[in-house]
Parts: structure tokens; sequence; C-alpha cells
């Protein structure tokens, strides 16, 4: 699997609109680990890539290929760069912050409170009723 011209041009522009290119840039190819076998333990598949002004490190293994790692660790500089220096929240974390909203557990206040409007919700059914025991 290649990538598209397109996409390495945009990718590029992107880099370039961050300051990221030249010397701003340190980038490594290291031993890969994990899953694999022998072969990915002797290749030098994973790229680590630093943002020098920034601090930024990132380090890519998704793929097998050195040119597909190359790609998605140069696009994942661009996201958090982005995110650190316009605090644009991605897509990824508005799900994650989702997420972490609907398991977080209410607090003994919160549930008071919505045991209260329960109780109040019913009382008000409850005289909507036509009245029993008339004969």
């Amino acid at each position: 699997m290649s990538i598209s011209k397109e996409k390495l041009e945009e990718l590029e522009k992107r880099l370039k609109k961050l300051g990221a290119t030249g010397p701003n840039l340190i980038e490594k190819f290291v031993l890969g680990s994990g899953k694999g076998g022998q072969k990915v333990n002797k290749t030098t598949s994973c790229v680590y890539l630093k943002h020098v002004p920034t601090g930024i490190e990132v380090k890519c293994q998704k793929e097998r290929s050195t040119v597909l790692n190359r790609y998605y660790a140069r696009k994942m500089l661009c996201e958090k760069l982005e995110k650190k220096l316009h605090d644009i929240q991605s897509a990824k974390d508005k799900l994650m912050h989702k997420v972490r909203k609907q398991k977080k557990r209410r607090s003994r206040r919160q549930q008071q409170k919505l045991v209260d409007d329960k109780r109040h919700l019913s009382q008000k059914k409850a005289l909507r009723k036509p009245p029993s025991g008339l004969e």
C-alpha cells in the first residue's frame, strides 16, 4: 500500500504552516518491537520524530513499512502541534471526553436532586388520575 501524491502534498503544506520542517525536525528510524516476530525485531521500521522548538515527540510503528510509518508519524505530529498551538480539539479527543463524562459517577447531591425531581413528577401525575373511592 502506498500513499497518494495529494495526501503527501497536503501533509507537507500542513507541516510548513506549523513550521515543522528542516532543522526544526529530528527524524530517526528505530528498531521495531512487539508482534511480528524476527522480521520486525531486525528491521528499522519504527519512526521517531521530534519537533525541537516545542519538544513534542512522536513514535509510530503502525505498519511494517517504513514509508507508511513515516507518513503516519508526520500526521500524528501535525495533530499534536495543532492541538498545542491552536488549542484545537480533535474528534478523537472529543469522543474520549464524552465517554469519560458518561462513565463518571454522579455525586450524592446530583443523585438526590434526580430522586427529588422524580418524586415531584410522580406527585404531579398522581393528581391527574380520576378520584377513586367515590361511589
